[in-house]
């Protein structure tokens, strides 16, 4: 099989084959002046010449966009500079070499600190200009991988986060403080070898997902995971604090698999609720053989990927399940001002099923009264993940904005929309230098919030 065909390798994923920089951006309609700040979205993008066997593992580049009052003043793309970039290998005759990361899955900031992250290994720290400085640590505290999938508690400007390995110890859990020195570390008894991409953070809690997803030695891919009937599919439910992982429950649910979590919060009844898309064994089967380029595979990863709603009574030690939507969706967003308590409103993408029902577009869930509206992105036009921007002076939870970068196939090009939270409407439209590879996830980043941890 040649790298053309290799999915992850063609069309709205194809690689970028340099670095570049374009100013003075052009922009359609009226970017809001208090969006100041930069745009960083990661992708899986292998240098020319090589062919990842897995798409997770082509190498991370960051794509950059700098708005300030009203202007578009940059675009930037760059390799994140790890050693995996240049071949280093991850299992070395020394063990694991938590450095060789492809760094290609988030890109967050906190404390001051640009941090690109892939969940088998360390986090890479990037200048506001999005040059490498190196792997990062936690000076030293960090003494395992870490999740790709962070979060930032909204009250405490704490960062909570997890290394899973396939090894013990299985699962670790860290919080950092707002001024990112590490606070607190645990292992989390109970833990198994199944894949643990994504988690969430409620007001008392910390929630942790087991799928049936888990650490397969005879997948040879690179990416050693599989579906395994025989794995329980759980729910983990820790209290916070420092003695939070002693008392850790953990609760049995249906099989399947989830990669991201969209929120989670205690309701008035005390029961913990959570949401987040999720496969069945024949969804995660078509999106793996799309991962791997492998026969079989879906037209699109994420085809039969539904949002589930898992309300947890841990008082009665129950939970009960279901899908809220017929509509294949992948990477879940919200106001991050409402994370880990209620919120009434929910984004993500949609996706094409694997009947052709859907199409891509930016959806937004009013979880009130279920109603759904969806921005649809048009024809050959794959938008990422949308990054909530509250406005200046939010009154609502849904005053802000959606960042979204699309990826046109028909025109060769790409463009920043911005759209109104609220409505999903068009309301400035930044035409990029190039196509922006097809990727995964990002962070919005104003001006603040590094100039006040650097001053």
């Amino acid at each position: 099989m040649t790298s053309t065909d290799k999915p992850y390798l063609i069309g709205h994923y194809t690689p970028a084959v340099d670095e570049i920089s374009a100013t003075e951006l052009t922009v359609e309609g009226a970017l809001p002046p208090e969006l100041t700040g930069r745009l960083i979205r990661n992708s899986h993008n292998p240098k020319p010449g090589v062919t990842p066997t897995h798409w997770f593992k082509g190498s991370g580049m960051v794509h950059g966009i700098r708005l300030r009052e009203g202007r578009a003043e940059w675009y930037r793309n760059r390799w994140v500079r790890t050693p995996a970039l240049d071949g280093a290998p991850y299992i070395t005759d020394k063990g694991v070499d938590l450095t060789a990361s492809t760094a290609g899955t988030h890109v967050i900031e906190h404390a001051g600190r640009l941090l690109a992250l892939c969940e088998a290994n360390f986090p890479f720290e990037l200048t506001r200009d999005l040059d490498t400085v190196g792997a990062y640590d936690f000076d030293g505290k960090l003494r395992s991988a870490m999740t790709a999938h962070p979060k930032t508690d909204p009250v405490t400007g704490e960062l909570h986060f997890f290394g899973s390995s396939p090894f013990p110890p299985y699962l670790m859990y860290y919080v950092a403080d707002a001024k990112g020195q590490v606070t607190h570390s645990a292992e989390v008894p109970g833990a198994t070898a199944s894949l643990k991409h994504d988690f969430a953070v409620t007001r008392h809690y910390v929630v942790f997902v087991e799928g049936t997803v888990t650490f397969d030695p005879n997948e040879h891919s690179g990416i050693p995971y599989g579906w395994n009937d025989a794995q329980p599919a759980r729910i983990g439910v820790m209290p916070r604090g420092p003695q939070g992982a002693e008392k850790i429950r953990w609760f049995s649910i249906e099989p399947g698999n989830m990669l991201h979590a969209g929120n989670a919060y205690e309701d008035a009844e005390g029961r913990i609720v959570l949401e987040g898309p999720t496969v069945d064994k024949e969804g995660f089967q078509l999106s793996w053989n799309w991962w791997v380029g492998a026969p079989g595979r879906g037209s699109e990863p994420n085809t039969r990927s539904y949002n589930r709603r898992w309300v947890i009574d841990v008082a009665a030690g129950s939970v009960d399940e279901q899908i809220i939507d017929d509509l294949a969706v992948e990477f879940p967003t919200l106001n991050e001002d409402f994370l880990g308590v209620e919120n009434r409103y929910q984004y993500a993408v949609s996706f094409p099923d694997q009947e052709g029902y859907g199409g891509y577009g930016i959806v937004k869930y009013d979880r009130t009264t279920g109603a759904r509206r969806i921005h649809q992105a048009g024809d050959a036009r794959l938008p990422s993940e949308a990054v909530f921007v509250p406005a200046a002076g939010a009154t609502r939870e849904d005053d802000g904005y959606l960042l979204t970068v699309i990826s046109d196939l028909k025109q060769d090009a790409s463009q920043l929309l911005v759209l109104d939270a609220s409505g999903l409407d068009r309301i400035a439209t930044v035409h990029l230098p190039r196509r922006v590879t097809g990727g995964i996830h990002g962070s919005w980043i104003p001006d603040a919030d590094i100039d006040a941890a650097n001053s």
